[in-house]
């Protein structure tokens, strides 16, 4: 983790509310899978990526979670989330990735305690009705290999990185909660197709920008959720010379629980989140079909193995 994440009380809470309260000078609330949450910030530039990343909220709705984001010489680099407000203190951290994971992360925090439903940080795409998640460790692929799903003809996008997941008794519903996308400048590098989109965005000090992928794509090219069907785990190693390996639920488990379940943003992480999480995973992993691939090769033949697990082999 780059950041250290450190649980206060309420009372500590209020403290820092009250010593920080003149410094908010935006506001701006935003709707994440149903869950109201505002940030509070003096950066403006913070304050622009938010309303351009996420779907708005009526300021009249009142919050369930706060992010509170500025930044202090005096403190290191760091998140002070207290669990009972839902309310997260962001202190000098100028990369907007992280905003907007935590974010989500207090999303998720409400909705897996009240509603049981639970997040994967993921892609998710529909591909012709059914729904694929690219599920992976960082710098492994996850996002060059589902923007270069959403190429295809009849795939569209739920979310390049995060999503929420409702079980039932039939197959789970993967729901994204982000209205445009935060990509590296170099994704044109791989896909030439995204290079338009590259040249009209305006990128940030870590080479990243908010960007909305229906200039290329088309408005039908983005959709709110769909029905997961295959779940793709993702690895990057050099000395396996295997490229897909089909896994069990077992197997894909015991990978996603040693590797944090691939997400390095949960803010609360004892015993009982832990259970409720690995339940939430093996259900999951039962009701899709679940294949590792090996990202150590060139992207394209990749891509090329993704989609025969996504289409079945009949992907043009």
């Amino acid at each position: 983790m780059a950041y250290d994440i450190e649980l206060i009380s309420t009372a500590e809470k209020e403290e820092l509310f009250s010593r920080y309260e003149a410094r908010f000078l935006y506001s701006s609330k935003c709707s994440l899978h149903g869950i109201c949450l505002r940030l509070l910030t003096d950066q403006e530039q913070t304050k622009e990526y938010w309303e351009d990343n996420f779907y708005s909220m009526s300021e009249s709705v009142r919050s369930h979670g706060r992010l509170i984001v500025l930044d202090d010489p005096e403190r290191k680099m760091g998140v002070k989330y207290d669990p009972l407000s839902r309310t997260a203190f962001l202190f000098n951290i100028d990369y907007y990735g992280w905003v907007k994971s935590i974010a989500l992360a207090v999303a998720c925090d409400i909705l897996e305690d009240q509603h049981r439903i639970f997040s994967v940080h993921g892609a998710a795409l529909d591909v012709k009705g059914q729904g694929a998640s690219l599920i992976a460790p960082s710098k492994t692929g996850k996002t060059t290999h589902s923007w270069g799903l959403l190429r295809m003809e009849d795939a569209r996008l739920v979310t390049d990185d995060w999503y929420f997941v409702q079980l039932s008794e039939r197959r789970p519903l993967a729901y994204g909660s982000e209205k445009n996308f935060y990509v590296e400048g170099d994704i044109a590098g791989i896909w030439p197709e995204y290079q338009g989109l590259v040249d009209r965005a305006r990128f940030d000090n870590k080479g990243r920008a908010i960007v909305n992928v229906r200039w290329t794509v088309g408005q039908g090219g983005v959709v709110p959720m769909t029905t997961m069907y295959h779940i793709i785990l993702l690895k990057r190693d050099k000395g396996d010379e295997r490229t897909v390996i089909p896994m069990s639920t077992g197997d894909a488990l015991d990978y996603l629980v040693k590797n944090n379940f691939c997400n390095p943003h949960q803010l609360v992480r004892d015993e009982r989140k832990l259970a409720l999480r690995t339940e939430f995973f093996r259900k999951f992993l039962e009701r899709c079909e679940v294949h590792m691939v090996n990202t150590a090769g060139d992207p394209l033949s990749t891509q090329d193995a993704i989609r025969r697990i996504v289409c079945g082999g009949t992907c043009e």
